[in-house]
């Protein structure tokens, strides 16, 4: 008798359920052209869909920063930051992002996701807690079951529940840790940070944000770890740790996503810097993000923009992507999010601005959307 599983069967399975709960992702070709239009099945569409807040990754000073790095030092890295791929350029960057986020030291991770996967558990493991916010991302929640650490979760942006859960738990534990985004990358709304800063001090636990989404477009705020990407505001690629001279020394030695990965190329190391200096000189972009997500709210008579990001829940699967064809078909890119990446019955399109964003482009959207959703 086989009692080997059959995989492919449960594959199959699993395939013909998601199609059916409206669930089933495919990946579509695009093509950005410019910082807000992207191509698409052969139709050019104003794009509400990047995270690209900034319009950098257009940017004609970063794309040649890029290409003068190629030429100098090559298309990739060739090893590991500890056998031969530390290029000159890893140093620059990490004193520039120490300087922006007002830490001692950075170290950068090949993405974000891999600085959550590594750090988390090197950080945390058996015998420890973490307590993260209900709407963590993936790459968090990955990185705290990773660890080993006992998780528990607070409700959504609740000071109150995080404390209860401290008073409660904190004393059993040896170390602990709170998680939490900085602006949350469904719902665009902004985590009370100095509030579980101030917890963290009070109950001897350390506090770590994820600033993927609000770098570039918020202050920073108070953290004893601070993570975050270069693949949105800086419109480049990576991720990174900004924290204590001691903290960034141990996770280059005890990281294994750090040490185990092939370094970034030095092109996208070279853009980053120019990115990177960017933003601390035209600080009036980050405003202009923000300015058009709040113009956008207050057409239409939604909760104001906190972020560069902003969510219309629908509930439901199928209606959500019904209201993403509609405005594709009138020439707009706003990507229907589903279960899992957002709780079940909050299916939404989530709209995301960049400062290349006109207000003739968003009049002429909520015009549409006032027509042919509401």
């Amino acid at each position: 008798m086989n009692l080997k599983p059959d995989i492919l069967s449960k594959i199959n399975l699993d395939i013909s359920d998601l199609k059916k709960e409206n669930l089933f992702r495919q990946l579509h070709e695009t093509s950005r052209t410019g910082g807000i239009h992207i191509i698409r099945d052969g139709r050019k569409l104003l794009s509400f869909s990047c995270n690209d807040y900034l319009g950098l990754s257009q940017n004609p000073k970063v794309k040649t920063a890029a290409i003068v790095a190629i030429e100098k030092y090559g298309t990739g890295s060739g090893a590991s930051r500890f056998v031969t791929g530390n290029c000159p350029l890893y140093k620059e960057l990490e004193q520039k992002l120490a300087q922006i986020k007002k830490t001692e030291a950075a170290t950068v991770f090949g993405s974000g996701y891999l600085v959550n996967l590594g750090a988390i558990p090197a950080f945390m493991g058996v015998g420890d807690l973490i307590i993260a916010d209900k709407l963590v991302h993936a790459c968090l929640l990955d990185g705290a079951k990773l660890s080993g650490a006992k998780l528990m979760r607070f409700s959504h942006n609740s000071v109150e529940k995080c404390e209860e859960l401290l008073q409660k738990y904190r004393d059993i534990y040896k170390n602990c840790i709170i998680l939490t985004d900085h602006v949350f990358s469904m719902d665009g709304d902004v985590a009370p940070v100095n509030e579980l800063y101030d917890l963290a001090e009070k109950y001897n636990a350390w506090l770590m944000t994820d600033d993927a989404h609000g770098f570039g477009i918020l202050p920073n705020a108070k953290a004893h770890i601070q993570m975050g990407t270069l693949s949105k505001s800086a419109g480049c690629y990576g991720g990174y740790i900004c924290a204590s001279a001691e903290i960034v020394e141990y996770l280059q030695n005890k990281s294994r996503s750090l040490i185990y990965s092939t370094a970034l190329p030095p092109s996208v190391l070279a853009s980053a810097i120019e990115a990177l200096g960017i933003i601390e000189q035209q600080k009036d972009k980050a405003c202009k993000a923000r300015t058009n997500a709040r113009y956008f709210t207050e057409l239409l008579g939604l909760p104001v923009a906190q972020s560069a990001i902003v969510p219309m829940i629908f509930g439901d699967e199928q209606k959500t992507i019904t209201a993403s064809k509609i405005l594709e078909d009138e020439g707009y890119l706003v990507s229907a999010i589903r279960p899992p990446t957002v709780p079940k019955n909050t299916a939404r399109l989530r709209f995301t601005f960049s400062s290349l964003h006109t207000k003739q482009n968003i009049d002429d959207i909520v015009s549409v959307i006032k027509q042919k959703l509401f």
